[in-house]
């Protein structure tokens, strides 16, 4: 009898749980049981570990009785990402690779038939999990996903084309020459931040709009979130698209994070390094999409946009499900996503920017072209968006149509850079004021950030009085004050400051 232990990681979330491969060879009826609450594409895992260790000149211990137990027994497993270090396990069992030296190592990969290393997804997480370990613990990964996991500082990566190049690092030290041929494929990853190519669309494409242009800035400043109103063609999805490149640039934290979400989801790519990520899910997606879900859990539309910008357009075609589950995310910055057999909780820190019609056709209140649609349908248009998902929503933003020959002669916008500096001088203003963005503000710390001066306190007052305002809704211009004052630079509230935040929480639906 013979027994190894591989160390490997689980994906639960964003976490990567620590799972110890236990391999043991015993005489009997030849057999290979693998158990641990494995899915099913782990059980699969006996096919290909078998074919990939035969291809390789490998030996496999097929006259043995072979259990694997991938413990915590309690602890979901899914993917092929065990297949490595089942095959390791069983070469070390077998007596083929020195068990000894696999001490201090960690193993992920998935196995093809031929016994080359095929990438798995979620390698930055695993590798975020592997630095809180310290230095003693390494990493081996298929080479594609090495070079992800080794964005993360602070960890030692290892990449492998094939199984040959791992088993050729683990020979028993008196096995002398090894007796298989390895290929060239072993590797220490080195952190190289990779460089971000492209160009982002530019603000300064946007001709007139300065009311809605003016939203963005403070949008982008205090974290905001924005809802804009107005007929096709008035350039609500065109400001969208720039409104990222107007954020303040991304710390190694954040972009570790975001980047960590799309390795999840299989859609990392590294010419995105460092950007704001922008998701804009179609207006059919399901509620499931949109937050994330599905077994095993995985990440939505709101956590692949973490540290970014969420489009919706077409904001009241979504399904109302879909919109609900927004309330709560819109809050805490993060959707726990909880079924019968685990929980999984992913961060959802994204800015919303919403585009919608004033009504079916488009043109209510338009002096272009006349509305076709009844009162009805206008009220029933606009009440598939709940009141308290509108409150949630900081800035009301109406986006007027402008005529061609206006556009045709008007001089080029402020561009996103000159933008981008006003934005990140705000919001480092809060940062030092408070440790958070306004937006995040709640309670004692935004009274305390507030700063209001006599005079716009009891304007604000009034005004939520007249205006029948909730206490969220309240607080929320209170907010969108501050970030105006931290662009004009000012350490108080004043009158001005409240009444344009009051501006932008008008009741811009009702007509």
């Amino acid at each position: 009898m013979s027994l190894a232990l591989v160390q490997s990681r689980a994906l639960l979330g964003l976490a990567a749980p620590a799972v110890t491969v236990e391999v043991h060879l015993a005489n009997g009826l030849p057999s290979f049981t693998l158990v641990g609450l494995a899915d099913v594409e782990v059980k699969e895992a006996r096919e290909r570990v078998r074919a990939a260790l035969q291809n390789s000149g490998l030996e496999f211990p097929s006259n043995k009785r072979i259990t694997v137990n991938l413990a915590p027994a309690d602890l979901p497993k899914d993917s092929g990402r065990f297949d490595l270090p089942i095959a390791l396990g069983l070469l070390a069992a077998s007596g083929q690779i020195d068990a000894a030296q696999l001490t201090g190592w960690e193993f992920a990969g998935e196995l093809s038939l031929s016994g080359g290393l095929r990438s798995v997804r979620g390698a930055l997480a695993t590798a975020l999990a592997l630095r809180t370990q310290g230095e003693q613990a390494r990493m081996v990964l298929p080479a594609e996903s090495a070079r992800e996991a080794a964005l993360v500082p602070d960890t030692a990566i290892y990449g492998a084309e094939h199984l040959l190049d791992v088993v050729a690092q683990f020979l028993p030290p008196a096995s002398g020459e090894s007796t298989v041929a390895p290929l060239p494929g072993w590797q220490r990853i080195e952190s190289v931040a990779p460089r971000p190519s492209g160009t982002a669309p530019d603000l300064a494409d946007v001709k007139g709009q300065a009311a809605a242009r003016r939203a963005l800035e403070i949008a982008a400043a205090g974290g905001h979130g924005l809802l804009l109103v107005g007929p096709p063609g008035s350039g609500k999805s065109m400001l969208a698209q720039r409104f990222a490149g107007i954020l303040p640039p991304m710390q190694v934290e954040e972009a570790l994070e975001s980047a960590a979400i799309a390795s999840l989801a299989g859609r990392f790519a590294p010419e995105h390094w460092m950007q704001r990520p922008t998701a804009s899910p179609h207006h059919t997606c399901s509620a499931v999409a949109l937050v994330g879900g599905g077994s095993p859990p995985r990440p939505g539309e709101i956590s692949l946009a973490h540290h970014g910008v969420l489009f919706l357009d077409e904001f009241p075609e979504f399904a109302r499900s879909a919109l609900e589950a927004l309330r709560e995310p819109l809050e805490s910055g993060h959707i726990t996503i909880a079924r019968a057999a685990q929980r999984a909780v992913f961060p959802a820190q994204f800015q919303l920017i919403a585009a919608m019609n004033p009504c079916p056709c488009g043109f209510a209140g338009s002096r272009q072209r006349a509305c076709r649609c009844t009162p009805e349908q206008i009220a029933r248009y606009q009440g598939k968006l709940s009141g308290p998902l509108l409150d949630r929503i900081d800035l009301h933003v109406e986006v007027p149509h402008i005529p061609a020959e206006e556009l045709l002669g008007a001089p080029p916008g402020e561009t996103s850079a000159a933008v981008r500096e006003r934005v990140a001088a705000a919001r480092d203003r809060a940062i030092t004021r408070q440790g958070q963005p306004n937006q995040t503000l709640a309670g004692q710390a935004l009274q305390d950030a507030a700063r209001l001066d006599d005079a716009a306190h009891r304007f604000l007052q009034t005004a939520a009085t007249r205006l029948a305002w909730s206490a969220r809704a309240t607080h929320r211009a209170l907010k969108v004050a501050r970030t105006i004052a931290d662009l004009a630079g000012s350490e108080h509230i004043t009158v001005a400051h409240v009444g344009e935040a009051i501006q932008y929480r008008r009741a811009l639906l009702a007509r």
